[in-house]
């Protein structure tokens, strides 16, 4: 039988961010403990350990709603305990109606799942007194500052780097899908090459999104962090570089899929399927330049695609097979098109 979920992850959490969290508490139960002597100060610490988050923006927005949710909680534990008391159905009836309450005021589940826990604690531990809630909202928002205070201030983490990489592999891994139709158009594949070939196309769409959501990461990574000056021309030039790319994945798969539905053996015969290869390569070679890291030096060409052209003019298509006239001009389009995103040049799109 195979459990829903793991246990274990697949990679750790890095080892500051649990340093990071680890000091918030520390932080925080100190401080709570000067200015509450005699109780334990388990809502400080709580929120200490829920507020350091990978990123400063993400602790501020957990910071906010760990203490409105406890605000909620525990003003409805101290009104509950005065007029009913802490009887246990009391405590499950108030637990059942905190839950519904949050869901009518629309609150995020962070906020929601905070209200019945801050109920269900002052209910237990003592709502008799109006000191004792007090000290509670107290040592949540103290919790919370110490935990965004320590994100702040102890390297601020920025995710710039992984987008950067997954940008630009999105942008190679695009041009080997041109480079293997382009040879593919040039020889007589097998149906299974065929599939192959749509196959390893439509694995741009998964990496797509990998890349958007790690595009989204540093964005969010940056976003409230001090650090975000001397990271933020890098993430825009990221941002453009995937706008950009974007279509051309859906002209990549959409050549492949016309060449895997539309093959017959005499394709590779018409006159005008070796130029529209050829076409291919320079493209490809061409999305591998605007693919390159700005910030690394560019070596010396060493290989024979280095010193490919670029993009040529448009090309002077000859009449082809009634059987291949769908198959060419779509490819021709495409091309066209991919031509336009990789120069910038929106007229000729």
């Amino acid at each position: 039988m195979q459990l829903p979920a793991n246990i274990r992850a697949a990679s750790r959490v890095p080892f500051l961010q649990v340093a990071k969290t680890a000091a918030a508490m520390i932080i925080s139960w100190g401080i709570a403990t000067l200015l509450f002597p005699g109780e334990l100060p388990v809502f400080a610490a709580i929120a200490a350990l829920l507020v350091v988050q990978p990123s400063v923006n993400q602790s501020v927005g957990r910071a906010i709603e760990r203490s409105i949710g406890v605000i909620f909680g525990v003003v409805i534990a101290y009104v509950v305990g005065l007029a009913f008391g802490s009887n246990t159905w009391i405590v499950l009836l108030t637990l059942v109606a905190s839950l519904f309450l949050a869901w009518a005021l629309k609150l995020t589940p962070g906020t929601a799942n905070q209200v019945p826990i801050s109920v269900m604690l002052v209910l237990s531990l003592g709502a008799a007194n109006l000191e004792y809630p007090l000290a509670r909202i107290v040592e949540t928002v103290l919790g919370a500052a110490v935990g965004v205070i320590i994100n702040i201030l102890v390297v601020p983490p920025v995710l710039t780097g992984p987008a950067r990489t997954s940008v630009l592999t999105l942008g190679r891994e695009i041009a080997a899908t041109l480079d293997r139709l382009a040879a593919a158009l040039t020889s007589r594949p097998t149906p299974g090459e065929r599939d192959a070939l749509l196959i390893e196309a439509r694995l741009l769409r998964p990496m797509e999104k990998k890349t958007e959501a790690a595009l989204t990461a540093a964005d969010e990574s940056l976003t409230l962090n001090p650090r975000q000056s001397r990271h933020r021309a890098v993430l825009e030039h990221d941002q453009e570089l995937f706008a950009r790319l974007r279509p051309l994945i859906t002209r990549s798969l959409g050549m492949t899929r016309a060449f895997h539905d539309h093959y017959d053996d005499s394709l590779a015969d018409e006159p005008t399927i070796a130029a529209i290869a050829d076409e291919l390569e320079r493209s490809a070679h061409d999305l591998r330049l605007l693919s390159r890291d700005p910030d690394v030096p560019v070596a010396e060409p060493s290989t024979e695609t280095a010193g490919l052209p670029v993009l040529t003019a448009p090309l002077v298509i000859t009449t082809p097979n009634p059987r291949h006239w769908v198959l060419i001009g779509s490819l021709m389009e495409d091309l066209r098109r991919i031509h336009a995103e990789i120069t910038g040049d929106d007229d000729a799109a």
